[in-house]
């Protein structure tokens, strides 16, 4: 069943977020205002090396406080290729350049409410070409085995669905 959108007005348009509400007619002809989050698309790197460990950082977010491990990830900006802003992302945030990206999983995470694309990629043959320039995702980068990952979603040090998303893809992809 479609719904039909007839049109769209602004609620709040930030750099970060537009709230919009949305006039829809549903499948049984009901016409109705449905408020949707628009969000710019996110890429996000899963580097590993050859010892089988995945580049994450520790990180601290605020809006729900909480710690917990994630992979290098950030917004694709205008123009920008998602394969390019994963690259990027994970250079600024760690300070390691890939060789090459490859897609690993595409998804949306909450299509119900929210127009975000996820765009996951394997990034190969990444090497350090120096610090990280982006001063405040991370103080705190590890090389985890993969086999270490089941455990640490179970204990929830790895929460960030976007990560979940990517790690568990990482899993499904080493056994292809």
């Amino acid at each position: 069943m479609r719904w039909t959108v007839h049109g769209e007005r602004t609620i709040l348009d930030t750099p970060w977020v537009r709230l919009r509400s949305l006039d829809v007619e549903q499948p049984d002809g009901a016409r109705v205002a449905y408020d949707v989050v628009r969000l710019r698309d996110l890429a996000v790197a899963t580097a590993v090396d050859d010892q089988q460990r995945v580049l994450m950082m520790w990180r601290h977010r605020f809006v729900t406080d909480t710690w917990a491990w994630e992979l290098p990830m950030g917004l694709v900006e205008d123009g920008e290729s998602p394969e390019a802003a994963g690259a990027r992302e994970l250079e600024e945030e760690t300070g390691y350049r890939p060789e090459v990206m490859r897609e690993l999983i595409y998804a949306e995470p909450a299509a119900g409410i929210t127009d975000s694309r996820h765009f996951v990629f394997r990034a190969e043959g990444a090497r350090r070409v120096g610090e990280p320039s982006e001063r405040n995702e991370s103080d705190r980068l590890e090389w985890i085995p993969l086999a270490d990952l089941p455990g640490m979603i179970a204990r929830r040090e790895i929460v960030s669905s976007a990560t979940l998303v990517g790690v568990m893809a990482l899993l499904l992809d080493l056994r292809a």
